[in-house]
């Protein structure tokens, strides 16, 4: 593959609602806040993920798991709206997937995911090619995160939320994304083969093998909601270095792509090609 393409991406991951109300600022424990607005959008990391990447130019579809019920067929059609090929998200038995999210005047955000039928996902029937890319996310049961280490490519790992990860699959990871606070957590990623780690306004970064490899700066920009950002970091830098893009231009890209994301409400924003943000 020439770094002028993006090859195809299969995203298995989570698939919610997102419920956000928008508030001037987070309440604090046992505290009301008045005067939010409340939106009902498409969201799940995976799905987000799906949903950036095709957007971006890839070839993406999604592996995952929707209620038999008028939410799941929204989120469908929502991921093919945006470009994603969802012939492999099963109809679980549970409601469709909800995430609580509340989002204060500069972005920050609290999130309550209430999983539904992503415990419901699944790789029975579901092979992946060799050239294909492979991303995933960990609000999906562990056991289907672990089992892409036998079955996939290129494999991706967005470890979010945070958790402890066997070093089997820390080895076999190619590339494996973090923010900041999640690499603190995870101190087993030292010595793994590649990690992005973001930093929020202030930009991100690559490790191979424990060493910095690249670092950038993020663009400046005003911030609407920082709740689709990493998922589009997510897919932008797993497209660009499948692509065999160079890590500083990959890692520059997906920076940009990340800003982006911020100035939009929704956690699946409208997104340029890929090519356009190097």
């Amino acid at each position: 593959m020439t770094s002028s393409q993006l090859g195809s991406l299969a995203v298995v991951g989570s698939i919610n609602v997102d419920l956000t109300a928008s508030v001037a600022r987070l309440p604090g424990a046992g505290e009301t806040v008045l005067g939010g607005t409340l939106q009902r959008l498409p969201g799940g990391k995976g799905a987000n993920q799906a949903a950036a990447a095709a957007r971006l130019g890839g070839r993406v579809r999604m592996i995952g798991a929707v209620g038999d019920d008028s939410d799941g067929q929204w989120m469908l059609q929502s991921l093919r709206d945006a470009g994603v090929d969802t012939a492999d998200v099963w109809l679980g038995e549970s409601a469709t997937g909800t995430a609580l999210i509340t989002v204060d005047a500069a972005g920050e955000n609290q999130i309550v995911v209430c999983p539904g039928a992503n415990a419901d996902v699944s790789l029975d029937g579901v092979s992946f090619s060799p050239d294909e890319a492979v991303l995933a996310q960990l609000e999906i049961p562990f056991e289907i995160v672990t089992a892409l280490a036998d079955v996939a490519g290129f494999l991706a790992i967005n470890a979010a939320p945070a958790r402890p990860l066997p070093d089997s699959l820390v080895r076999r990871a190619d590339l494996i994304i973090v923010n900041e606070n999640e690499f603190a957590l995870l101190p087993e990623l030292t010595g793994a083969r590649l990690v992005a780690v973001t930093y929020g306004a202030d930009g991100a970064a690559l490790r191979r093998h424990g060493r910095e490899v690249a670092r950038v700066s993020a663009p400046r920009v005003s911030v609407v909601s920082s709740v689709g950002a990493g998922d589009a970091f997510c897919a932008a830098i797993t497209l660009a270095l499948h692509a065999g893009w160079a890590d500083d231009e990959a890692l520059r890209a997906a920076s940009a792509v990340g800003a982006d994301a911020v100035t939009h409400a929704e956690a699946q924003p409208p997104l340029r090609t890929l090519h356009s943000y190097r």
